[in-house]
């Protein structure tokens, strides 16, 4: 069954805010609570993306084993999304077996997040994980680096949750020139649908690759960078409102959208 798990960090009266954060940035996401579902809302590419991520998640070993805690055949590979939001990527992971977990800061979310695909979910501060050293089989992470101050210490608690042998998978906004056009001047001003709102991005904030694969390494992850983009018929046909969703394809350049995916020593 589906549950909520008890609320970890702080929690100040009348705001969330929780250091490595922008102080807006969990609000501003609460406002958009209704639309994470929305296939031409604001929210919408992180659904792409997140489809796309789940291309590199393993299936779970097939002798994981049986559960004893919720019967017998029940999956006991876990998998780990952090920053889940309102759970776009649960229902790509369907039959990949596995217990998903989800963690977010947003209370909101995480109740979406319960309705599509997770088994279970927690409030937590991404860089302090309330999980156990190598408890997980896959940990994941998307689009969640470039909205923390220190997103490599966000790495390094995905490491510590990741089980040798287990799979890592990344995804952010390099800090790059040609990101900042992308992300920000096109993608928050140019009135098309799907278009995230002015201000989700601060690209100050924007993650350095090199850094990002050496902290990975220097916890046992050699990550493999690659590149995603729009697939450009869905994208034309998705502005023209004749498609609901557009695929995105892996390309060799990082320089605008970065994925790293990897194996635990």
């Amino acid at each position: 069954m589906p549950r909520l798990c008890k609320t970890l960090g702080p929690d100040p009266p009348g705001r969330w805010f929780v250091s490595g954060y922008r102080r807006n940035f969990i609000s501003d996401y609460d406002g958009l609570a209704g639309q994470w579902w929305d296939p031409r809302g604001p929210l919408a590419p992180l659904g792409w993306i997140a489809r796309a991520r789940a291309a590199f998640v393993p299936d779970a070993d097939a002798n994981a084993g049986t559960d004893a805690a919720t019967g017998a055949g029940a999956p006991q590979a876990r998998l780990l999304d952090v920053a889940c939001g309102g759970g776009l990527f649960g229902p790509h992971l369907a039959g990949k077996g596995y217990r998903v977990f989800g963690v977010d800061l947003s209370a909101t979310a995480l109740k979406e997040a319960l309705g599509h695909g997770f088994d279970a979910v927690a409030r937590a501060d991404i860089t302090r994980l309330p999980f156990a050293d190598e408890s997980f089989d896959v940990v994941t992470a998307g689009q969640c680096l470039e909205h923390v101050q220190d997103p490599f210490a966000v790495v390094a608690e995905l490491c510590r949750v990741l089980r040798p042998g287990g799979t890592l998978i990344v995804d952010t906004i390099p800090d790059t020139r040609i990101a900042r056009l992308v992300a920000i001047t096109l993608a928050e001003n140019v009135p098309l649908p799907g278009r995230p709102a002015r201000g989700t991005h601060d690209h100050r904030l924007f993650v350095n690759r090199e850094r990002l694969a050496r902290v990975a390494r220097s916890h046992g992850v050699e990550l493999r960078l690659l590149g995603l983009r729009p697939r450009f018929r869905d994208f034309i046909r998705y502005l023209a409102g004749r498609r609901q969703e557009v695929r995105m394809v892996p390309i060799q350049s990082t320089s605008v959208l970065c994925l790293g995916v990897g194996t635990k020593r």
